[in-house]
């Protein structure tokens, strides 16, 4: 009876190391995606810009002497004082927003020695007609 129990015992073990029934495999979820918006095409037209802006305007004699006494419209005239100042080097270097008045930028100024670059339009203005 000893050789049954361990054939039976051998048998169990044999049969342990049988193949063992795959794993079920479980099904992925489908991802989500997020809903696609529709957009609607837009037809581009350009922009516009400002009638006021563009109007030609008259600078004074004081501001005539940096940019020049033809009538230009102000996004002009900014850029003209800009220029003027970049050639002459009137930039503050520690602090690119301000602008150091020479001779002509001050009577333009109000007697300002300086002014941050947004000052200078709203003084800038004032001197055109």
């Amino acid at each position: 009876m000893a050789k049954a129990k361990k054939s039976a015992v051998k048998k169990a073990v044999k049969k342990s190391s049988v193949k063992k029934p795959a794993a079920k495999k479980v099904a992925k979820k489908p991802v989500k995606k997020a809903p696609v918006k529709k957009t609607v095409a837009k037809a581009k037209t350009k922009r516009k810009p400002n009638a006021a802006f563009m109007k030609p305007m008259t600078p004074s004699s004081a501001l005539a002497a940096v940019i020049g006494s033809n009538p230009m419209p102000r996004t002009e005239v900014t850029k003209k004082i800009w220029d003027y100042i970049k050639k002459h080097k009137l930039q503050d270097s520690a602090n690119k927003r301000n602008i150091n008045a020479d001779e002509k930028l001050k009577v333009i100024f109000g007697g300002k020695k300086q002014v941050s670059m947004f000052e200078m339009t709203k003084l800038v203005a004032s001197h055109l007609n």
